[in-house]
């Protein structure tokens, strides 16, 4: 295998199923879906855990929250817990270079990305140290709040994609071709995360009345779990269910973001073909988490539910198949070999025990129908911590404590995780071997002890809960640079 540029394109709180070529009827990503059409699609991938820092922290790393310590939004990626593929490049004489979103800790880190430009990380390198009061949330009614205020309009995270598409255009077409060796480069945008606020063109793609609503997303449609009933609460303090219009409103300017967010893309693999580079560059394309979008009573992500876990995964380039899909399971902690993989540069010993894989042999038409993908949060608004383990047919959700009892989910069966399994006797077996592969992996009780020793001790270091709470450090989403604003 040849050597090749690599590019990876990111997007934030982008839901698999809410796009053109994962066969959404109305959603309309002609970008991503000619990046498909050329490569290959994956239909089984999902990040690692469903929330920005901790998900980003594994992309660099290639390993689990668990192992790195990136509970939370919180906890940032600073370089020194654990080797980035951003650091195996430099010790090859190779560079990473950053456009857009990051949600490290500060540009000034030695986290392993040699050049970082129209860079975005945590809010005052500290992030949501709120959050980590796990054990006393109270309740985030902003997050309703984004909600109702949905719709067309001009905001600072339109401001940040529209500069970071700019600068990827302009260092793909006068810097990348003077570059020797192969280049790695990340191009990340913010969008579709709320503020759900689009340019007027783009929400008028989707007239509120055309769209779908979400799954389960009235209170009579959902079934009772001891932890959503605790959750939920905190989440969302509005007495019953909002009113369809809003709903209807709001998901139109969530897909208008959607096609926003592919319209940049379309933007910087449009420089890169007319650059010459597309023939030698390996590309990706994938999401940081998803989007609940109200479905099953909840919006954000935070949960192991589809909509959340599971993302868009496309990769294309020299010697990639044309419009192929690979169905087997493959995950974040997956990119670091693969990265790795196509720009030519070997594992390090010290990277032998990293969970995942290079994906270009499935790329390229191998499969591997057995992989196990684990997940887990231990985040903002997690009264203990869940963990996900999915085969290649069933999803067990295995919630840390007795009164909690396990989700299990045939996801060939019910695709949107209608019918929960967990308490049926005929699926005890199914239940019983899949908690099996959660424990080969980890221990889910001393890992629950372990993060919330963890942030009880980091928000001490912020003062103390009273002082946490007082100082107003909710955040609810993290700000762009002050220019964009």
């Amino acid at each position: 295998m040849e050597p090749t540029n690599f590019l990876f394109l990111m997007s934030d709180e982008h839901t698999r199923r809410m796009t053109g070529c994962y066969g959404h009827p109305i959603v309309k990503t002609p970008n991503i879906d000619q990046l498909s059409e050329v490569g290959v699609r994956f239909d089984n991938a999902y990040i690692n855990c469903p929330i920005c820092v901790p998900s980003r922290a594994t992309f660099l790393t290639g390993r689990y929250v668990h192992q790195t310590g990136h509970w939370d939004n919180g906890h940032p990626y600073v370089g020194n817990e654990a080797a980035s593929w951003g650091h195996r490049l430099q010790e090859n004489g190779l560079s990473l270079t950053s456009i857009g979103k990051l949600h490290y800790r500060d540009d000034a880190d030695d986290n392993g990305i040699s050049e970082k430009r129209v860079s975005m990380n945590v809010k005052d390198g500290i992030g949501d140290v709120w959050g980590s009061i796990r054990w006393k949330q109270d309740a985030k009614d902003w997050m309703i709040q984004n909600v109702l205020d949905a719709g067309p309009g001009d905001s600072q995270y339109i401001r940040f994609d529209t500069a970071v598409a700019d600068d990827a255009v302009d260092w793909i077409t006068n810097v990348a071709p003077g570059k020797s060796e192969p280049w790695a480069t990340l191009v990340s945008f913010v969008t579709p995360h709320f503020p759900f606020t689009v340019p007027q063109e783009y929400f008028d793609m989707y007239p509120p009345e055309t769209v779908d609503l979400p799954i389960k997303w009235r209170e009579q449609d959902r079934s009772s779990h001891p932890y959503w009933d605790i959750v939920r609460p905190w989440l969302f303090p509005a007495d019953g269910d909002l009113d369809e219009s809003t709903v209807r409103r709001c998901i139109s300017a969530y897909y208008g973001l959607v096609t926003f967010m592919d319209h940049q893309i379309g933007r910087v693999l449009d420089a890169l073909e007319k650059s010459g580079q597309a023939d030698r560059t390996r590309i990706i394309y994938s999401s940081d988490h998803g989007e609940m979008l109200g479905g099953h009573g909840l919006w954000g992500k935070m949960c192991m539910y589809e909509d959340s876990a599971a993302v868009p995964f496309i990769m294309a380039g020299p010697d990639i198949p044309k419009g192929s899909v690979c169905s087997s399971n493959v995950s974040w902690v997956d990119i670091f070999p693969t990265a790795l993989d196509c720009v030519g540069v070997p594992l390090d010993k010290d990277d032998e025990d990293l969970p995942g894989v290079s994906l270009l042999p499935l790329a390229r038409g191998e499969s591997d129908p057995d992989r196990i993908i684990f997940s887990e949060y231990h985040a903002a608004f997690s009264a203990t911590a869940n963990f996900m383990i999915k085969d290649d047919r069933y999803k067990l959700v295995y919630f840390v404590g007795d009164q909690y009892p396990g989700e299990l989910y045939d996801l060939i069966e019910d695709p949107t995780e209608l019918n929960d399994l967990g308490q049926d006797p005929e699926f005890s077996d199914t239940r019983n071997r899949l908690e099996r592969e959660l424990r080969k992996i980890c221990d889910p009780e001393s890992i629950n002890e372990k993060a919330f020793a963890a942030q009880r001790a980091h928000v001490e270091r912020h003062g103390g809960e009273s002082a946490v709470r007082s100082a107003g450090m909710k955040i609810n989403f993290t700000p762009a640079p002050k220019s964009f604003h």
